[in-house]
């Protein structure tokens, strides 16, 4: 796991430094004062790659490769269209409708699961897990904190049940057929070029390879689907036993579907 520190923005604050205690004490990783000292060269002085920083009552995880914060741009996007009648691959791969629960087994930013709870509605249940201690605390605070002019948005945020967990272990704990959809968006092992925006998750983000135990694991647990997002051309659906698939004929994002 990467190595952090937590601290606040330059001007600090009482409602931002607690943030920061309360998150350093979640994670277990050392709240450091910020004073006057510029972020990089705190990390330095602790020793640290990463700096989660609590910043106008948000957080905002500081990495070479640039800044991780929570927004839910694409899922906004995305909940536009349906609304327009459009289609949406994932929610069809899901075959995802009112009242389901689904398992979105890495929450990463949070779209595919906000995306998914919108869909899912009240009755639904959709629970997001996510590895990494530094991503899901930038994650689950936005969910639970983020604000806009789109209240329908907002409520689907707020129904997303976000876990630190590794999806092995909770995979194994959980009883058979006990959701209807298990999902995973791991980190592509050949990823786009173009995607600098993502270097920052792909920082922090657990870069294993899905297992084939896991998809066993998924398929005991779904009632459904298992359903798998993966670059058009990746190896990893014919490797983990996916022949069935959702996309666009052009797009480079496939859907692998297990139908159960």
């Amino acid at each position: 796991m990467e190595t952090a520190i937590i601290t606040t923005g330059a001007k600090g604050g009482d409602a931002n430094i607690r943030l920061a205690r309360e998150t350093a004490d979640r994670l277990g990783f050392p709240y450091v004062p910020r004073g006057r000292v510029s972020l990089s060269l705190l990390c330095q002085q602790h020793g640290a790659g990463a700096a989660l920083v609590a910043k106008n009552s948000e957080l905002v995880l500081g990495t070479p490769a640039g800044e991780l914060f929570f927004h839910p741009s694409m899922a906004h996007l995305r909940l536009k269209n349906l609304r327009q009648g459009k289609p949406d691959h994932l929610v069809e791969a899901l075959d995802l409708a009112p009242g389901m629960s689904v398992l979105d087994c890495t929450l990463g930013l949070g779209s595919d699961a906000i995306v998914a709870a919108a869909v899912a509605g009240e009755t639904g249940r959709v629970t997001g897990l996510e590895a990494s201690p530094l991503i899901f605390a930038v994650v689950r605070h936005g969910l639970a904190h983020f604000s806009g002019d789109n209240p329908a948005i907002c409520q689907a945020m707020r129904r997303v049940r976000a876990l630190w967990a590794d999806y092995h272990e909770y995979l194994a704990a959980q009883p058979d057929k006990s959701v209807d959809a298990v999902y995973f968006d791991p980190m592509f092992r050949h990823p786009f070029l173009e995607s600098a925006s993502m270097n920052p998750l792909r920082f922090a983000a657990d870069s294993r390879p899905v297992s084939e135990a896991a998809i066993a694991g998924a398929c005991r647990v779904a009632r459904r689907r298992v359903v798998l997002k993966e670059s058009s051309h990746s190896t990893e659906f014919s490797r983990l036993g996916f022949s069935s698939f959702v996309g666009g004929r052009y797009s480079k994002l496939r859907y692998g579907v297990i139908s159960l």
